[in-house]
């Protein structure tokens, strides 16, 4: 059983950066894959980025080139440095973990792999 909480959400200005973390009370490394996503009042919560057991990485096209996910076994933290911030990328973010063991990218990048769940931290992008 994993429990996940968010931290580093915040307000800030479009163009600025922004670094999320997500702690884990249980052993994060045995997850098959970790992710971000973010949700909108008005939209379906989607992925932002994704993270496999032993590596490789993914992002949703809106991200790439801006996110960087990270995970720090040793500290069990899930990390997503946000860069050149946009409005769009305003809403709650959620860092998510899936069950124990392996799973290919195509699987770890639909929400159904996740199980846990943390509260979420708002993020808002100001123009």
């Amino acid at each position: 059983q994993l429990q996940l909480v968010e931290s580093g959400g915040g307000s800030v200005q479009d163009g600025d950066s922004l670094t999320l973390s997500c702690t884990a009370s249980g052993t994060i490394g045995s997850a098959a894959c970790m992710g971000w996503f973010r949700q909108t009042p008005d939209k379906e919560r989607e992925g932002v980025a994704y993270i496999l057991r032993y590596g490789g990485t993914n992002y949703a096209d809106s991200v790439k080139g801006r996110f960087t996910i990270s995970l720090d076994s040793a500290k069990n933290t899930l990390s997503l440095q946000m860069r050149q911030m946009k409005p769009e990328d305003t809403g709650v973010y959620y860092c998510a973990a899936s069950s124990a063991g392996m799973a290919s990218m195509t699987e770890c990048s639909t929400i159904r792999m996740y199980r846990y769940w943390g509260q979420g931290t708002q993020v808002t992008v100001s123009s």
